[in-house]
């Protein structure tokens, strides 16, 4: 059995296009709060028909909980493409997302993102109240 964590790559998103940015507005225990993921947040990836992220995914893992939750997962399913050729179409998906989400405690807010070229990417943003 293979481990994915062997494949997941992150490094500093300030020099690296692909690592999901996570972002969050005012956090208060039991009150939403707004997430905002980003790929390509200091250098724009290229998101052409031949290179584009797929999708990105919001995780939460609560501090001492024992198991991960799934908040969601946004798609980008326009590259270009169309019957006229490679990035020739009429839309082009920008690969940022926005969660709203209630924690009712601290932890660690987990993206991963999909790269059709480069694989999977991953960051996480610790939170306290």
């Amino acid at each position: 059995m293979s481990d994915l964590s062997n494949y997941i790559k992150s490094d500093d998103f300030k020099k690296e296009k692909h690592v999901p940015v996570i972002e969050t507005g005012a956090i208060k225990a039991g009150a939403p709060i707004t997430v905002t993921v980003t790929v390509g947040k200091e250098i724009a990836h290229p998101n052409t028909t031949e290179h584009f992220i797929a999708w990105i995914k919001l995780y939460f893992m609560p501090e001492g909980g024992k198991f991960i939750y799934d908040i969601g997962e946004c798609r980008f399913d326009a590259h270009g493409a169309s019957a006229d050729g490679p990035n020739k179409g009429p839309a082009f998906a920008n690969p940022a997302a926005t969660f709203n989400v209630k924690l009712e405690t601290p932890g660690k807010l987990i993206a991963e993102s999909y790269c059709n070229i480069h694989g999977l990417w991953e960051s996480s943003l610790d939170l306290k109240f």
